[in-house]
């Protein structure tokens, strides 16, 4: 794709887009029928960096899979993978990055995990911690409490209980809840401090269920996992349509005020990001719910309401209220996102630096951010994403508010969603 990408002011027509599979549960699943005792058929799986670096790792552990007319067929490894010593380059995949850490570190062997530069400023040490109590050998090969690492073989302390601080990612939750039951016994999990996106945590326990895992749930503060688990795959499992991915063009509906539906994720979808919808009828949308599509649009003579939200529950998706908040009646607070910090990049940070060059007054916090939207949009902005996939999808709907806009290093939103710019093209009356 070019070094930047400029975005003319459009008009939609009624669209209706194919979101691509779930990052969130593509990488979980890979890496549960990666661990089974049987075979699995993935369908609809989501083609992206991030999948393509666990899929990467997974065939350098020894682990077997075939493309088939429907989906993609991992053979399991019944819980101990083939190879043993492996350097694993997992990019900026911390779908990838931090349940591998925990899986490795649980079975042993001898293994490096490394990423790009910014994989390298991302912490672990939470999760590290947390390891190192029931004995594993982990690291660190540059800077305490960060990535590159080096892991060993675990030393089984007898140690069944563990905690892990739940307030910076719920990626080192999930990474524990995966890869504990590998050692056969019961633990119990216990979670430090506020546990951040919840959702997150229900899609890795109704993924862990469908692989034949239940875990006990205590008030998201303590997780009991059974002894004697085993993974067994489903023979088939579709994965969903990527909801945060459908945050951008739901909010197109709203601003645009064209009807927008999204297709591959409903109503009773597994993800929290489809809460996402809920906020924007707060904001004037009309949403329209089915089993299999969302669909969101707005009268014309309705304004676009102003919000206050706490987005502990949908960090990813809240990203794209920032952008919302441009064509807002009065200013908008999104709150509760210290986890942006620590992202692709300090999307704080980021995104307030951006907003001011579309003419925003932004406030930033710790755990927060306030915009303030112009009287005027300021045209021709050319926005720098960061080597961050959400930045330059949600940049891309300030072309609906009457005003150009350039998007540097498009093809970043490969992490995740590689046509994206193509389909959203696709809905230009």
């Amino acid at each position: 794709m070019t070094d930047s990408l400029r975005l003319a002011p459009r008009r939609l027509k009624p669209s209706t887009v194919a979101l691509p599979g779930s990052k969130s549960i593509s990488n979980r699943t890979l890496l549960l029928a990666a661990l089974s005792d049987n075979a699995c058929t993935v369908r609809s799986l989501l083609q992206s960096d991030d999948t393509a670096r666990m899929l990467e790792a997974l065939a350098a552990l020894g682990i077997r899979s075939e493309t088939l007319s429907d989906g993609l067929k991992v053979h399991g490894c019944g819980g101990r993978f083939p190879v043993q010593e492996a350097d694993l380059f997992l990019g900026n995949a911390g779908t990838a990055f931090r349940p591998l850490t925990a899986a490795l570190s649980v079975l042993g062997g001898r293994y490096t995990l490394r990423g790009i530069p910014r994989m390298h400023e991302r912490p672990i040490g939470d999760l590290v911690d947390a390891l190192r109590s029931i004995g594993a050998d982990i690291r660190y090969l540059e800077h305490p409490g960060y990535p590159p690492l080096a892991i060993g073989q675990r030393r089984d302390n007898g140690t069944r209980s563990v905690s892990v601080n739940g307030s910076v990612s719920s990626q080192f939750l999930t990474a524990l809840l995966m890869a504990l039951p590998l050692t056969g016994a019961a633990f119990d999990i216990r979670v430090a401090g506020e546990l951040i996106s919840k959702p997150y945590i229900d899609i890795t326990l109704n993924l862990m269920a469908q692989f034949g895992v239940a875990v006990a749930n205590h008030g998201y503060q303590t997780f009991r996992l059974p002894p004697d688990a085993r993974y067994h795959a489903p023979a088939v499992l579709n994965v969903e349509g990527d909801a945060s991915s459908a945050s951008y063009f739901l909010a197109a509906g709203l601003l645009s005020g064209c009807p927008v539906r999204v297709s591959g994720v409903g109503k009773n979808a597994v993800q929290g990001d489809t809460a996402f919808a809920r906020e924007l009828e707060k904001t004037g949308a009309d949403i329209v719910w089915g089993d299999d599509f969302i669909q969101a649009s707005r009268p014309a003579d309705r304004p676009v309401r102003a919000f206050d939200i706490d987005a502990n529950h949908i960090p990813d998706a809240a990203m794209t209220l920032a952008v919302v908040a441009l064509a807002a009646d009065a200013p908008c607070t999104i709150r509760n996102i210290a986890s942006w910090r620590v992202k692709e990049t300090d999307r704080i940070a980021a995104m307030a630096a951006e907003l001011r060059k579309i003419g925003a007054a932004v406030e930033e916090g710790a755990d927060f951010i306030r915009i303030t939207p112009p009287a005027a949009l300021t045209p021709n902005a050319v926005i720098d994403t960061y080597d961050d996939h959400r930045i330059a999808m949600c940049f891309s709907l300030v072309s609906l508010l009457g005003v150009p806009v350039t998007i540097n290093d498009p093809g970043c939103v490969a992490k995740t969603f590689p046509d994206y710019f193509r389909v959203f093209e696709s809905l230009t009356a």
